[in-house]
């Protein structure tokens, strides 16, 4: 077919005419699809149910050290799961603390003890005139969510498949010491799928920041979740960057296990500088006494080691890989060529990022979500919901039972050939 924008008039009216047939005969299948965020299927959380049989009252649980894991006790964590941890993040045990079960819970207290009390005995960002985020978009809607809940102004920085505009990033942190931290996804990024490149994180690590107590928020979340095994993005390891450029407290890097075991009982952790960890740990002690270390136990009993871990991850791609591909597909099909939007192609992560005609991601969302297909709000993966091309979609393929998935993407295809020849035929 030809591209929508060199088709005459008539010819783009009689198209949208069949798609119109074609979207009331979809909303006459009373569908409740949902596609609006990255959650692991059902399928996923069964391969973890081994774990809870890990444990049980009839087995030591005492960590390595001789700990009692029932009782109070190691505020940073069990040695072995710090272990394990490690391995995952790349970096050394000696460097992380282990949480409960969220990092975005982290996230959120790490921006907060800086608001409050300052990082390393420099200001309290709550006592300044204006703190400032650098964002880059389109990114992770929960990251801005948080920074707008403390009123940090937050400045977006376009990416590319190579990562965030480093000339941009490098010109604001220099000159404007109200910019007090970033927010990154490095790995298959939210919703992009990109990884940054070599480059550029040589690059972040050596930053140059007007703010002596800049963060960069290093949300490693997808780090071993790859969907291919002989097509794997490589990531360069942050913190020892960051550590040769003689920046060693540049970065606070944030993992859990959420999307590996089971998102509401998995274990999160911090890894960053031997300097921030002392910092960290002022607060933290006045926190709790410790995180649920029966939980951590078991999650090293269950993988043994990062080994077991890496296994447990093919497994989860097999299960989300012909879901991505599905998505990828009926989107080629039905939408290659005519020059109406565009998508990524992820080798791993959750998402795939939709890019549709300036002024058209609204429309296309409440057009699928009318004929019973939820997607992420359009607008979502930018600061304060505000997409000043209202033009990005993301696209979440990973819950949805597969043949729902192609529904729902058939669906989405539909709606987006429809609000596009509208927006063309209106001139």
């Amino acid at each position: 077919m030809a591209k929508y924008a060199e088709m005459t008039k008539e010819e783009l009216q009689k198209e949208l005419e069949g798609l119109r047939e074609a979207y009331k005969e979809f909303q006459s299948l009373n569908l409740s699809l949902d596609m609006s965020r990255g959650k692991p299927c059902r399928e996923q959380l069964d391969i973890s149910m081994g774990m809870m049989d890990a444990l049980n009252s009839h087995v030591d649980l005492s960590c390595e050290d001789g700990t009692d894991c029932r009782n109070y006790g190691l505020l940073d964590g069990i040695p072995e799961a710090k272990v394990l941890l490690g391995d995952m993040m790349e970096n050394n045990p000696a460097n992380i603390i282990i949480y409960g079960n969220s990092s975005l819970n982290v996230m959120y207290d790490t921006v907060a003890r800086a608001m409050t009390h300052g990082i390393m005995g420099h200001t309290p960002w709550c006592k300044l005139d204006k703190v400032k985020f650098l964002c880059p978009v389109p990114g992770y809607d929960r990251h801005f969510a948080i920074t707008e809940y403390f009123g940090i102004e937050m400045i977006p920085v376009p990416m590319s498949e190579d990562g965030p505009d480093m000339d941009m990033v490098e010109k604001l942190v220099a000159e404007d010491e109200a910019i007090k931290g970033m927010w990154c996804v490095p790995k298959y990024s939210n919703p992009q799928g990109y990884s940054y490149s070599d480059e550029t994180v040589h690059r972040l690590a050596r930053l140059e920041p007007a703010a002596p107590d800049f963060r960069i928020f290093w949300d490693n979340a997808y780090g071993i979740h790859h969907l291919y095994e002989d097509k794997q993005d490589y990531l360069v390891e942050i913190l020892a960057e960051c550590k040769r450029a003689g920046n060693p407290d540049l970065v606070y890097k944030f993992a859990s296990t959420s999307k590996i075991t089971f998102p509401g009982s998995g274990i999160a952790c911090l890894a960053t500088s031997l300097n921030n960890l002392e910092d960290i740990k002022k607060q933290l002690k006045n926190q709790t006494i410790g995180h649920d270390k029966v939980n951590q136990l078991r999650h090293v009993r269950f993988f043994k080691d990062i080994h077991g871990m890496t296994e447990h991850m093919k497994k989860h791609a097999d299960i989300i890989r012909p879901k991505f591909e599905a998505v990828e597909e009926i989107l080629d099909k039905e939408l290659g060529g005519l020059d109406i939007g565009s998508w990524t192609m992820p080798r791993g992560g959750y998402f795939i990022s939709f890019d549709a005609l300036e002024g058209c991601a609204k429309e296309i969302v409440s057009m699928a979500k009318k004929a019973g297909v939820k997607m992420t709000d359009a607008g979502a993966t930018w600061p304060y919901h505000n997409d000043p091309k209202d033009s990005n979609i993301r696209i979440a393929p990973t819950f949805p039972p597969i043949e729902d998935l192609r529904q729902a993407t058939q669906l989405f295809a539909l709606c987006v050939k429809i609000v596009s020849a509208e927006k063309l035929l209106k001139g």
